[in-house]
């Protein structure tokens, strides 16, 4: 499972021209499934995401999580993390979970952030997105479990 951090100060996504969801500062989170992940690892990823100091503090210091700024997520299911160009020019996606699997898991972090006290905004699976952020830094994290 993959989790791409992206510390912004806002961003929007729709799907066919319509608004589905909106944050201001926080973070843009996209997030992989690979086959064979489970919840264990969707746990683990909920736990990085919720403790990562990637916000500034008052000495300009990334030590603040997300919670300690009262920041927002975005939340994108991104199978394409997992997309390779090894030996080829047009990306392999053998190694994304398939549909059913991957959806699971991604509704499965969101509540779990959610119950951990975070205020998170959803993509749309599966769906064309259209996503407008503006990074903050810029600072991207990926994480990997």
């Amino acid at each position: 499972m993959l989790a791409l951090l992206q510390r912004v100060s806002q961003a929007t996504l729709t799907v066919e021209g319509k608004l589905i969801s909106s944050i201001q500062k926080g973070m843009v989170v996209y997030l992989g499934v690979k086959k064979g992940d489970d919840f264990s690892k969707a746990n683990s990823i909920v736990k990085k995401i919720s403790q990562a100091r990637i916000f500034e503090d008052e000495n300009g210091k990334t030590n603040l999580n997300i919670q300690s700024v009262n920041g927002e997520i975005l939340l994108v299911s991104q199978f394409t993390l997992y997309g390779s160009l090894k030996g080829t020019n047009r990306p392999d996606f053998t190694m994304a979970e398939e549909p059913i699997k991957a959806n699971n898991l991604y509704n499965y972090v969101a509540t779990e952030l959610q119950k951990l006290g975070h205020k998170v905004k959803l993509g749309v699976f599966g769906a064309d997105m259209k996503i407008s952020q503006q990074n903050d830094g810029p600072f991207s994290v990926l994480i990997e479990f």
